[in-house]
């Protein structure tokens, strides 16, 4: 298993709605940091502002920005520290990584389930 890349495909594939936000921190970033919860609609993320409709991904996923632009795009979470628990929590097994073409999977961790299984409890463990 490879270290995540930053293709950005979990964010992207969840930032439309597909990710839920605890109570508890909608209630904490109403008070800490407001920049977040401007995002919020009745306890659900992640809607605009201004006009309370659905966003199509996540309003805090951003570009690295790169001088070679022959690179793959990687991406960065704009609130890392405080981004919901379900993004805090992605991958959640190797089932998910697989569907949700995760590319830290290798064709070796497919035909090897049981290292594959191991090196996924380290990466989870970090």
């Amino acid at each position: 298993m490879k270290a995540c890349n930053q293709c950005g495909k979990c964010c992207i594939k969840y930032g439309d709605g597909g990710i839920e936000a605890t109570v508890e921190e909608i209630d904490l970033w109403e008070i800490f940091r407001p920049d977040i919860y401007q995002f919020v609609r009745d306890y659900k993320i992640w809607y605009e502002p201004n006009t309370q409709q659905p966003l199509n991904q996540c309003p805090f996923l951003e570009i690295v920005s790169t001088e070679n632009t022959t690179k793959q795009v990687k991406y960065t979470c704009g609130i890392y520290e405080d981004r919901p628990e379900d993004c805090r929590l992605y991958p959640s097994s190797i089932t998910e990584m697989i569907r949700d073409e995760c590319e830290m999977i290798e064709i070796i961790d497919l035909s090897h389930p049981k290292q594959a299984k191991i090196a996924f409890g380290k990466l989870i463990n970090q």
